[in-house]
């Protein structure tokens, strides 16, 4: 302990430190000192600290009867000590130290976020939150959506067209890939019903959009609203779902390869459509596929008869533009298309720089399955692809109409806390998210074959590519 400073002593006090120092022996025991059985003087509480003497010298006087007499000319020696002013116990210095040890350590993080945690809401709670109009479709703002997509693909299509130069036309193949993607996410909200409440016009105009960019529309329609309704779950999921370890080991090294590796999983949609992802069979265009329930069969053979037209269509076009021209007017802003929505979709659920749990058994919920998903910022791409990074409140309530989705997100996310992860800002063009990517399939490879709560592992020689 630090000097205690200098006590001023009395001659006459002489006597009485004896007596003290003599019960102190007489009463104590190994580990504890006892009270005094007889009265003694205590000593006054006046004690004078200069704060400018950096001796701190203190002055201690003792009132009692037996020395009332006064101090000797001897009184003005002083008694340089070192030992505290009241000695404590063996368990009061072991206690001193527990509580310095405990203040030298960091404080415990209490509040540290455990994103596979149950949350402390529930989705009624979400949805209370989000402003009544948010749920309200407008068909006719819907259509307004449509119409000027359209316009710009044809207007796109006939500039390209007609200038016909090689300086024009890598131009054409980023805007009009996009756009084709753009077209995919209103016939998404057919899909899903937040286009109108017409069934019926959802089925014309998701039909129409999806054929045009060779998408089978109610085989997609009901693949993906299993994946909502699975999202989360490693075995029941649909879409970029984790693989377990066993199934990512059997694997041959090619499939495996062409996975993790850019730019193929960017190139992906078109195979999953026909063959779905590894560990599951079964077709988007077979109506026997157990993708799809009895009842939904001639939905599948209506939306495979409408990508076989638009098929043909693109064939006979060759014979009267020609091959070459078909590819830089249609080919190649498809393949953009297939790229963006790969892009997209594999962003929603992976590359988030804390690990995002998956599920089995008793511990998926719908709730935490949805609360998976991640936001993404892209730039001025937000408003032409329709806000669809708009992600995590579209994943838990889909049937809520694009242009609503950020004021509903703002709305929900004091509810939602840490469960919302916010996105990092993008500039005009989200070439951030390439980061993202990259860094997502050197790590994100499978998950372990046991547990109910799981993060995605990595394989050493994948994250070496």
């Amino acid at each position: 302990m630090a000097n205690c400073g200098i006590v001023k002593w009395d001659e006459d006090n002489t006597s009485l430190f004896h007596k003290m120092a003599a019960g102190l022996v007489l009463s104590g025991s190994a580990s504890l000192i006892k009270p005094f059985t007889q009265s003694l003087p205590i000593p006054t509480t006046r004690f004078i600290l200069n704060n400018n003497n950096p001796s701190n010298t203190i002055h201690l006087h003792f009132k009692d009867p037996i020395f009332s007499s006064k101090p000797t000319t001897n009184s003005r020696w002083a008694v340089k000590v070192s030992a505290p002013l009241i000695i404590p116990s063996i368990d009061e210095q072991d206690f001193e130290r527990e509580r310095v040890s405990l203040d030298e350590q960091e404080p415990e993080q209490d509040d540290v976020f455990d994103a596979g945690a149950s949350p402390p809401f529930k989705l009624a709670d979400i949805r209370a939150a989000i402003p009544k109009h948010c749920w309200v479709k407008d068909p006719w703002r819907s259509m307004s959506y449509v119409a000027r997509d359209v316009v710009i693909v044809l207007g796109l299509a006939a500039a390209a067209a007609h200038l016909n130069n090689w300086c024009v036309w890598p131009l054409y193949w980023a805007a009009q890939g996009t756009m084709f993607w753009a077209l995919f996410v209103l016939g998404h909200d057919c899909g899903h019903g937040s286009f109108s409440n017409n069934p019926k016009l959802n089925s014309v105009v998701g039909h129409l959009l999806h054929s045009s960019i060779l998408v089978p529309y109610h085989g997609w329609r009901i693949s993906h609203r299993t994946h909502h309704q699975n999202h989360g779950h490693v075995e029941n999921d649909e879409s970029w779902h984790p693989l377990t370890e066993k199934t990512f080991k059997s694997l041959d090294w090619i499939t495996r390869t062409l996975r993790f590796t850019l730019p193929f999983p960017m190139l992906a949609y078109p195979f999953y459509l026909w063959n779905r992802s590894p560990g599951k069979r079964g077709s988007h265009f077979d109506p026997s596929s157990d993708l799809f329930v009895p009842v939904e069969k001639k939905d599948v053979i209506t939306s495979t008869i409408c990508w076989t037209t638009m098929f043909a269509l693109i064939l006979g076009l060759n014979f009267v533009v020609g091959p070459l021209q078909m590819l830089k007017l249609y080919g190649i802003p498809y393949l953009i298309n297939v790229m963006w929505l790969d892009f997209v979709t594999y962003l929603h659920h992976h590359g988030h720089e804390d690990k995002l749990p998956w599920y089995r058994g008793k511990e998926w919920s719908y709730l935490r399955g949805g609360l998976s998903t991640i936001d993404r910022d892209y730039g001025w791409i937000n408003n032409i692809h329709h806000d669809i990074g708009t992600h995590v409140v579209h994943h838990l309530f889909p049937q809520i109409p694009h242009y609503h989705l950020i004021e509903a997100t703002e709305a929900a996310k004091p509810v939602l806390g840490k469960y919302y992860r916010e996105p990092k800002k993008s500039s005009p063009l989200p070439f951030h998210l390439l980061g993202e990517l990259i860094r997502s399939l050197k790590k994100d490879h499978y998950v372990s074959d046991t547990g109910d709560i799981l993060y995605y592992q990595t394989d050493p020689k994948l994250s070496k590519k």
